[in-house]
């Protein structure tokens, strides 16, 4: 017999990839708050990496060993940001924010040059001072969106994490019930 394969389209592979990243999530051996942590850092740094052209990256493991959080969590909250396409919808609000924020124009020195990683790798860091004063507006909107996001992450991973261990533990306690 030939089995047809069904297709998933995008919507439906990104769906699923979120299910499964957050069922991980979920079955984490560590504690709750340990898990919270690590998630509220993983989501609310994936909000900076666009405005920081992926340089918040190298932050991402110390500040996880610092707080004592699990940083496979926090790779999978990390994941989950980017899946979810939500730093990029915030863009505008995060302009917005930072203007708000930083009203001050923000004048780039010899705006002609474009940015190179050869320029930077021989010591000129110009074109990357330009690329950063460029979206300094955006980077203040989105540290403030990232912080905020991660912060009301936090306590739904914790009450979610919860909630799923005390209905696994009813449903290990009805199994042997007599």
């Amino acid at each position: 017999m030939n089995k047809t394969l069904k297709k998933n389209n995008v919507f439906q592979k990104i769906g699923r990839m979120l299910k499964l990243n957050f069922v991980k999530l979920l079955r984490s051996s560590e504690g709750a708050n340990k898990v919270a942590l690590g998630f509220a850092i993983g989501f609310g740094l994936e909000m900076l990496v666009i405005s920081t052209a992926g340089l918040i990256y190298v932050l991402l493991i110390p500040l996880v060993r610092l707080s004592k959080a699990s940083l496979p969590v926090a790779i999978i909250g990390n994941l989950i940001g980017k899946v979810s396409l939500l730093p990029v919808i915030l863009l505008p609000l995060a302009l917005k924010i930072g203007k708000l924020i930083y009203p001050g124009r923000v004048r780039i020195v010899n705006h002609l040059r474009h940015f190179s990683f050869t320029d930077l790798l021989h010591g000129d860091f110009q074109g990357l001072i330009n690329l950063l004063y460029g979206g300094l507006h955006v980077l203040i909107g989105m540290v403030i969106l990232g912080s905020l996001l991660g912060f009301i992450s936090y306590f739904v991973v914790n009450f979610l994490y919860e909630k799923e261990k005390n209905r696994r533990l009813k449903k290990r306690q009805a199994k042997f019930v007599w």
